[in-house]
């Protein structure tokens, strides 16, 4: 199955869509066309990755312009055969005088469920809040991911740069908002920080879900307590290399996180970026990573059962895997 629990908003953004939104906006086009701007080089860090993928925010002008970027990424996602599709983004970063993160939200869910509609595959939006914004900002945004819960938001998320902003007691009430909403969380963590960030992340937040986790692997006293926690690690190999987080594909921990017993999604994280959508990292998982098919298969039931949807969707995707329940 293509069920993707880890993919930014603003990595999905078509280059012809970039070019036609850039020139109605007067915005130059860089040397080279706007998907070589879009596309990183090579690895490097997480600072130089964001930079990368922060190209994309001017092109987000008006609200007509995020709810159609939205849309054209649930259609994208249709088109490759996904069965579902969680989209992250930052709704502060696309904010105006005169446009709230509430008329950002709303946008972003109508263009969602309008292509879902059109689509018939199913998709929800997890909001994020920021490490480099403030807590009266972070806290706005779970406000509103709250308000627009059920309407198309099913998630809260944290992002940004974990080297630079490692500390999360800024964003706790923000978390404790989205909880009460019912909104499902999690957080990106032990991305560029030590592995008891993860840890953190799940006491402080309520996380159920880590984003990346990729430190976790060489501390274990964490590893060891994520399995018997439970905790789910979202995997997104090849993002993880560009940002240094490992040294190549094939040295992902995928494989000694299923050795442990975590339980394992899989996200293609900002797939213009790295020129790798969901398929691909899904083949890097067999190819690079040696995963089997009975791997394969209990990620598959781990995200039926990890991801931000409502029943009816979930019984919809366990009646595909053979294991409704």
């Amino acid at each position: 199955m293509l069920i993707n629990l880890h993919s930014h908003l603003e990595g999905r953004v078509r280059p012809a869509t970039a070019a036609e939104l850039a020139q109605r906006a007067g915005v130059p086009e860089p040397a080279g066309g706007w998907e070589q701007a879009i596309q990183l080089d090579g690895p490097a860090d997480l600072t130089v990755y964001l930079e990368k993928v922060a190209s994309t925010y001017p092109l987000f002008t008006d609200l007509d312009a995020v709810g159609r970027i939205c849309a054209e990424a649930v259609e994208d996602a249709a088109a490759e055969g996904f069965d579902f599709l969680e989209l992250r983004f930052g709704p502060a970063t696309h904010t105006a005088p005169g446009r709230s993160i509430d008329d950002v939200l709303a946008a972003a869910c109508a263009g969602l469920t309008d292509a879902v509609a059109r689509t018939g595959m199913p998709a929800g939006l997890v909001p994020a809040a920021l490490r480099h914004h403030d807590p009266e900002t972070n806290d706005a945004v779970a406000r509103a991911a709250a308000r627009h819960a059920g309407r198309g938001v099913v998630g809260f998320d944290l992002a940004g740069d974990e080297l630079r902003f490692p500390h999360l007691s800024p964003y706790v009430t923000a978390f404790g908002i989205a909880r009460a909403a019912g909104l499902g969380i999690t957080c990106h963590a032990a991305e560029a920080a030590p592995g008891p960030a993860a840890r953190e992340a799940v006491e402080r937040f309520g996380a159920t879900r880590i984003g990346h986790g990729a430190h976790i692997a060489s501390d274990p006293a964490t590893l060891g307590w994520a399995a018997d926690e439970g905790v789910v690690i979202e995997v997104c190999p090849t993002s993880n290399w560009y940002t240094g987080a490992i040294g190549a594909v094939v040295d992902h921990p995928a494989p000694v996180f299923a050795a442990a017993g975590i339980p394992l999604v899989l996200g293609d994280d900002n797939p213009m970026q790295t020129r790798s959508s969901l398929p691909a990292e899904r083949a890097v998982l067999t190819d690079q990573l040696g995963f089997t098919d009975i791997q394969l298969a209990a990620l598959d039931r781990t995200s039926v059962a990890a991801m931000f949807a409502d029943d009816s969707v979930r019984a919809v995707l366990r009646s595909r895997l053979g294991t409704a329940s």
